[in-house]
């Protein structure tokens, strides 16, 4: 069910047009399961406190402030009026500055969706150009928005009758994947082997379709709780044994496109053909055995 408030209100403005709108979170976890801190003698609920990290003693509200730390153990207090000082007035306004290719936008940079719909009757046509216009152009437009006294790019793009908006990250947020991707060694890959993994690809060939996306640990969390205030037991799973064995890359590959295929992996087939070769020649040797005693 949709939320009945609004997160935030204003206009999308391209150019000379505008017209109403109001953001809705495109996304929740209010389904999740969530856990509170108690205490498991009394069963009552805990609080946090503020506690000084040198004297140990619980500091009141009138005491708590902010603080940037400049050296270790050295921090500069920042006042709650020079924060407001610095603070992005909201115009209320989404203003669209330009419209970029959709494939252009690096995934990483994509933060927390939203639903723009049209507020009020007399946007829904204006709304409704801006939108169509941008299906017919196939482009996604980037805009400034003032959400929590900051300054978020957007990126909009249509979304069946509405707007899908996403925050985006700014390139500070963003680690360099060079310091985790330049060690990785290149080694010499056989072409048997990338076909193989390629046949393996084609078998698991699909299209994307979320609602087959299943959050095990979440249906397992509900049970777990669902047990106990029932007030039965729960029986907690051996330790899986770890394997150390040393995989052969061809030969993994090779077994896991048998198996997709539905039939015997590789290893497996030419085990058993061994196994009936060996097992008749031991029977010919037996039979001769008994023949010569």
């Amino acid at each position: 069910m949709a939320p009945r408030r609004a997160y935030w209100k204003g206009s999308l403005k391209l150019s000379l047009v505008t017209c109403p709108v109001a953001l809705y979170p495109a996304s929740t976890s209010v389904e999740k399961t969530r856990f509170h801190m108690i205490n498991t003698e009394t069963g009552n609920r805990l609080k946090q406190q503020m506690i000084d990290e040198e004297t140990g003693e619980v500091v009141d509200k009138d005491q708590k402030g902010r603080g940037y730390e400049v050296r270790k153990g050295k921090y500069v207090e920042i006042e709650k009026e020079e924060l407001e000082a610095v603070q992005i007035e909201s115009t209320h306004t989404i203003d669209i500055d330009s419209f970029v290719p959709a494939d252009e936008i690096d995934k990483r940079y994509l933060n927390h969706p939203y639903y723009i719909v049209p507020e009020g009757k007399a946007a829904i046509d204006a709304f409704a150009v801006i939108r169509d216009a941008m299906k017919d152009k196939g482009r996604v437009a980037l805009a400034r928005i003032v959400l929590t006294n900051r300054e978020h790019v957007l990126a909009i793009e249509p979304l069946g009758k509405g707007l899908l908006a996403t925050t985006l990250r700014y390139p500070y947020e963003l680690r360099d994947a060079d310091e985790y991707f330049d060690d990785i060694k290149s080694p010499k890959i056989s072409k048997d082997m990338v076909e193989l993994a390629g046949h393996i690809l084609d078998t698991k060939a699909a299209h994307f379709d979320p609602s087959k996306f299943k959050d095990d640990y979440e249906t397992a969390l509900k049970a777990l709780v669902k047990r106990k205030a029932a007030g039965k037991s729960i029986k907690l799973p051996e330790p899986e044994e770890k394997s150390d064995n040393v995989v052969d890359l061809m030969e993994a590959l090779r077994q896991s496109l048998g198996s997709k295929k539905g039939g015997k992996p590789a290893a497996r087939r030419a085990s058993s053909r061994g196994g009936g070769r060996a097992g008749k020649k031991a029977h010919r040797s037996s039979a001769r055995a008994r023949k010569a005693s």
